[in-house]
């Protein structure tokens, strides 16, 4: 069964590269969903235009990139990757009966974390999150705005009281980061904790002072 990884159109499309580059090197079938403006975010933040009839070279290519936006960086295969339109709302991840072991929202936009909390389903990645809660399975959602406002902030509130799991795309500092990419693997592998899929991507506390500059 695969995991469903929606990519909204807040700021941090390096995050939902590493995410998906992690899971494929899980071993891991991964359905996609990117959302109409994640594709203004990923043109802006990458210069890749993301396009349904080549989304198999758009994704490679975008995978490829480190977070400095170097490209080659990575090899990545994505054959284990099956691709959904947002705007088809008779795809697979729209019907509870689709297998599926989860989904993954990274980056959330408070757009999407609204529109999943209402129920609005107002395209594909709403759609799959609200089939995702009503059918019991794993949601994570990767905030990424600043600051937060009480609105939004009830709505998240709304979605961990469904049963979602929200993470803030905070990254932290005590595993030793040294580059940008360290920074941004800390938020995906956080993202991957939630959802219990084994990884490597960052340095884990192990309760010694110091670790993360051991070394360095």
């Amino acid at each position: 069964m695969p995991w469903i990884v929606g990519v909204s159109g807040a700021s941090g499309t390096p995050y939902a590269a590493a995410v998906l580059r992690a899971l494929l090197e899980a071993g891991e079938a991964v359905d996609l969903v990117v959302s109409r403006a994640s594709r203004l975010t990923l043109l802006d933040e990458t210069g890749i235009s993301f396009r349904d009839a080549h989304w198999q070279d758009d994704l490679r290519e975008w995978l490829a990139r480190g977070a400095d936006g170097k490209p080659g960086t990575f090899d990545v295969d994505v054959s284990a990757v099956r691709y959904w339109s947002a705007g088809d709302l008779a795809a697979g991840p729209s019907s509870g009966s689709y297998p599926a072991k989860g989904m993954l929202i990274v980056p959330a936009s408070t757009a999407s974390v609204a529109g999943v909390a209402l129920g609005l389903s107002k395209d594909l990645l709403q759609r799959a999150a609200s089939v995702t809660l009503k059918e019991r399975r794993t949601l994570v959602v990767a905030v990424r705005e600043t600051p937060l406002n009480g609105q939004t902030l009830r709505h998240l509130v709304a979605l961990d009281d469904a049963g979602a799991t929200v993470v803030p795309a905070s990254p932290a500092f005590y595993a030793g980061a040294t580059h940008i990419q360290d920074l941004v693997d800390f938020v995906a592998g956080r993202v991957l904790d939630a959802a219990g899929v084994a990884h490597g991507l960052y340095r884990r506390w192990r309760g010694e002072l110091g670790g993360g500059t051991s070394g360095t």
